[in-house]
């Protein structure tokens, strides 16, 4: 089995930054696309940002240029650095990866999710 376990949420004001980690672990064998979606009350859950091994990014067009996803293949680890935050981005973010493990099939994989929260 494969776990995602997230890091880095928390309250900020608006204009401020926070960095998402996502940390991977279990019988991991590759994992190609990662990437961070996340979900408003009442709101659907959405696409931020997605990296695939081979570092190709794309973002939502309500982020693109305020965050930057990145990620440590060596530690099997995906940053979100989010800057100039706004109230709209509070949100619970989750991870994504899409594992290949060591039976050699694919499956994705969810992080718990963590909350972030942008105060006016």
């Amino acid at each position: 089995q494969v776990q995602l376990v997230e890091s880095g949420g928390g309250l900020v004001q608006a204009g401020g930054s926070l960095r998402l980690s996502c940390a991977a672990s279990g019988s991991i064998l590759s994992i190609n696309a990662m990437g961070w979606y996340r979900q408003a009350p009442g709101k659907q859950r959405e696409l931020v940002a997605r990296i695939t091994s081979g570092a190709s990014t794309n973002y939502a067009d309500s982020v693109e240029g305020r965050f930057t996803i990145s990620r440590d293949n060596a530690k099997n680890t995906v940053y979100l650095q989010m800057n100039s935050l706004k109230p709209e981005d509070t949100a619970v973010y989750y991870c994504n990866a899409f594992v290949t493990i060591a039976t050699m099939y694919s499956y994705n994989y969810w992080g718990q999710g963590t909350q972030v929260t942008v105060s006016s």
